[in-house]
């Protein structure tokens, strides 16, 4: 068996013992009394490190079902909170991109956008600067982006072929099978269909299996859509597989070890979360123009410092149970001590993908050491961040590039002309 197989095969084992089941069953039922008493305006789940978090926003009240501790009774009463504040639901909190809830007129766009498309999505996320910036929906070029995430992507092609053939570029002509084919084998196993006129806007959405995205979640395979999983994203139809959420609950924890690692022993809140989005960032053929790095900065700048409450609600569970972190919540600031104990323990809870860049870097090809050996070399190394982020780097070039190329099949000649065009224009507005 080879060394990356044995990583990632460690690593799962790690995250299934150390990953509790979520109490997905126990909120089931709650929430559908909710949906049939309430008059349920929106619900939406946060994924939280080893608990979950579910808020059901309804006229005035806000239901929170939060398990305190993995360890305690399912049994306990959900806390009830009345509030008359609805700034969950106003504009004003809602210039950005919400975990909760969103404007009325954007949540309802989503809905029926979504609501065109085939039956048998698990999941579907909107996410980028559309999503950021609420307020830009009135812009009818301004394009939406948007994950789908279905079981059986050659069933769901075959469906959407039917019904939306001019989604689709020449590879339409070969059938679902092929289309599923290059979705999933190529690239970040991601099909995207983009400039697609939907209710009057421009839309790009991507189709993933849950099988590759539970995998990508898990061992940060080409930190694709597990990256973008990384920031606020806004939720219109809510996982219900138990495996898919768990993978995604251990997916912001990964993020938080591997931000530390690249962190110094003081930093602030934003830096943070800056750190956290850059991960995917790093190495990406698509950052294109943004090459310099104070471009760069300046566009990762522009997805956070609009969302910090929403990065807070992801982050903060973590971040507050973090043993090697002490953070002051007034003062936005964080300390963490820089030994090999809190290197080691970080280290520990890497993705397999990013272990195994660790490999590459420290042994020869050939050489297979056992795993905690290659955790403790780097742990001792007080460079140890570098090296992480040089894994992190190689694992987005790939991903990016092979995806890049993938897009001038998916999308076609004219369309991956005017994307690209696209994609420069709003990057030289947004710095």
């Amino acid at each position: 068996m080879g060394s990356k197989s044995v990583i990632i095969r460690y690593v799962q084992n790690q995250i299934s013992h150390n990953c509790h089941s979520s109490p997905l069953s126990k909120f089931r039922n709650l929430s559908q009394g909710i949906l049939d008493s309430s008059k349920l305006h929106d619900f939406s789940c946060i994924h939280k490190s080893t608990h979950l978090r579910y808020i059901c926003i309804t006229k005035g009240l806000v239901l929170n079902i939060h398990p305190q501790t993995e360890h305690k009774s399912l049994n306990q009463q959900p806390i009830l909170k009345k509030t008359n504040d609805t700034s969950t639901c106003t504009s004003n909190s809602l210039k950005e991109l919400s975990l909760c809830t969103g404007k009325m007129t954007q949540k309802v766009l989503y809905n029926n956008i979504v609501e065109d498309f085939p039956e048998g999505i698990q999941m579907a996320f909107a996410y980028g600067s559309g999503v950021f910036q609420p307020y830009s929906l009135q812009e009818t070029g301004n394009m939406l982006d948007f994950i789908f995430v279905v079981d059986k992507p050659k069933k769901w092609h075959s469906q959407n072929l039917e019904r939306h053939p001019h989604h689709y570029s020449f590879l339409k002509k070969f059938g679902p099978h092929t289309v599923a084919r290059i979705q999933e084998r190529y690239g970040a196993g991601i099909y995207f269909n983009a400039l697609v006129p939907m209710h009057g806007h421009l839309i790009k959405y991507g189709v993933i299996s849950t099988a590759r995205l539970i995998t990508d979640l898990l061992d940060w395979e080409s930190l694709y859509i597990s990256g973008r999983l990384h920031k606020p994203v806004s939720l219109i139809i809510l996982p219900t597989n138990e495996d898919l959420i768990t993978a995604m609950k251990v997916n912001l924890r990964s993020a938080v070890h591997a931000a530390l690692l690249l962190l110094p022993d003081m930093f602030t809140e934003e830096q943070l979360y800056t750190t956290i989005t850059s991960l995917s960032y790093a190495g990406d053929f698509r950052m294109g123009i943004a090459e310099d790095n104070n471009q760069a900065c300046s566009l990762i700048s522009n997805i956070v410092k609009p969302s910090l409450p929403f990065f807070r609600r992801m982050y903060g569970p973590i971040l507050r149970e973090e043993e090697h972190v002490t953070w002051w919540q007034n003062e936005g600031q964080f300390e963490q001590a820089l030994t090999f104990h809190s290197r080691h323990h970080h280290l520990k809870c890497l993705p397999g993908q990013v272990l195994y860049g660790l490999l590459m870097h420290k042994f020869q090809i050939g050489v297979f050491p056992d795993l905690e050996e290659i955790i403790k070399r780097h742990a001792y190394d007080s460079e140890c961040g570098k090296h992480v982020a040089n894994s992190l780097r190689h694992i987005v070039k790939k991903s990016s590039a092979i995806q890049i190329l993938k897009g001038a099949l998916t999308l076609g000649f004219s369309k991956s002309l005017r994307y690209a065009l696209n994609n420069i224009l709003k990057k030289i507005r947004s710095i």
